[in-house]
């Protein structure tokens, strides 16, 4: 795998790629650029620490910088999930979505009242470490690219509640950034040791992420960070749309995160 991006940081030093612009951000997908996005399965981790995940790669349009995608409950299989990162790959990322729930996703037929022992089944101390072992694979992929850039983190519901967990131990060393959709259960313990700017999205109706909740964390988080409500949008309308209203405020959505993504990470670099 870092043939490949070795090769694709080589073509963006050469000047045969171009990515987004640091002072202004198109509007508009690249349809082309969409059309080069590689997309492989891994198995990464050696081990009990093995875990599987999806990695997508943009080609044309590649900006050397890593996102690590932390998926809501229904995981690394789902279709949202998937077209999510595809979607951030085709803004020039390269994109590592792990399985965090080892093959053991939420399903949608199960009653809502199995929710807590299903995630007490996913031990925190397992899923940081899945976490951990990811990061460490994109740091050592990207190192023998050739790349020192940081890396960015995106999450969504329970993904989006470990975006501060990760950078709250991180300590700034490797994440640039961190973005988070509607974190589900977010800790104010951890924000107040997050050392990075974060954005927090999420609607104004949305049950399990109370903007009064979101208001508070970020006001204990780093000063560059934001927090943007979307009034009457519930909880997964950025990356699980399921009106044409909610689609608009999803590419609204995705447009703030993907300038954020653009001035912390590619400009700061």
């Amino acid at each position: 795998m870092f043939l490949l991006l070795k090769l694709v940081f080589w073509f963006i030093e050469k000047g045969y790629i171009v990515g987004c612009s640091k002072v202004e951000v198109k509007e508009e997908l690249d349809i082309e650029a969409c059309e080069l996005v590689n997309g492989s399965e891994l198995t990464i981790g050696e081990g009990s620490d093995r875990i599987n995940a999806l990695f997508f790669s943009a080609v044309k349009n590649n900006n050397g910088v890593g996102i690590l995608l932390l998926s809501d409950i229904f995981g690394l299989e789902d279709s949202y999930n998937r077209d999510f990162a595809y979607r951030v790959a085709c803004n020039g990322y390269n994109v590592l979505v792990p399985d965090l729930f080892r093959g053991d996703p939420w399903s949608r037929d199960r009653s809502e009242t199995l929710l807590d022992p299903w995630l007490a089944k996913h031990e925190p101390e397992r899923v940081a470490n899945d976490i951990a072992t990811s990061t460490k694979w994109m740091v050592d992929e990207f190192k023998a690219a050739g790349s020192d850039k940081k890396l960015g983190l995106i999450g969504f519901c329970y993904g989006g509640a470990r975006i501060l967990e990760v950078l709250a131990t991180d300590k700034k060393s490797t994440f640039g950034t961190g973005v988070s959709f509607y974190g589900y259960r977010m800790d104010m313990s951890a924000a107040r040791n997050v050392k990075v700017p974060v954005l927090l999205i999420t609607g104004s109706n949305d049950p399990y992420c109370p903007v009064k909740d979101v208001e508070e964390i970020g006001n204990v988080l780093e000063s560059e960070s934001r927090v943007v409500v979307f009034e009457g949008r519930g909880h997964g309308f950025v990356h699980r749309p399921q009106t044409p209203e909610e689609d608009d405020d999803a590419d609204k959505a995705f447009m703030i995160m993907r300038n954020w993504l653009s001035d912390h990470l590619l400009n700061k670099n």
